[in-house]
């Protein structure tokens, strides 16, 4: 039978095995990669082109409505009927007055769902925005 001293009884173990920590990181990696583009999308939407890019504006200030080719208003990515649109509208310009609505509709949609949108905003002092395509030159 071998005997311990107590010498090697007192050496430490000095390294930290960092290959758990280093597993962590790349699953955390992996899903913020897949998760990200999933929560940048909104509904599709063919726009049309035109346009020139804007100057940046505060997140907190913009407010978006989509029109998709059927006529069904979105309101923050979340489909309801132009009445509901409207008063969401109304009640966020009262607690905002930077306001700003992004206007998003499908070029092969009908005109009047986004002249209603513009009809509101502007009968109620709203600044507007619509969005487009930058136009593809040459």
């Amino acid at each position: 039978m071998r005997r311990f001293s107590q010498r090697s009884a007192l050496v430490t173990l000095s390294e930290i095995n960092i290959t758990p920590l280093l597993d962590l990181a790349f699953v955390l990696l992996i899903i913020f990669v897949i998760t990200t583009p999933l929560l940048e999308q909104s509904i599709p939407l063919t726009l049309p082109q035109g346009g020139v890019p804007d100057r940046p504006r505060d997140k907190r200030d913009i407010r978006t409505v989509e029109i998709d080719f059927k006529g069904n208003f979105y309101y923050n990515r979340v489909k309801m009927p132009l009445p509901q649109v409207e008063a969401n509208l109304g009640k966020d310009a009262q607690l905002n007055k930077n306001l700003v609505v992004d206007i998003r509709a499908d070029g092969m949609g009908r005109w009047r769902d986004v002249a209603a949108i513009f009809d509101y905003c502007q009968r109620n002092g709203i600044k507007m925005a619509a969005r487009t395509e930058p136009a593809k030159h040459p």
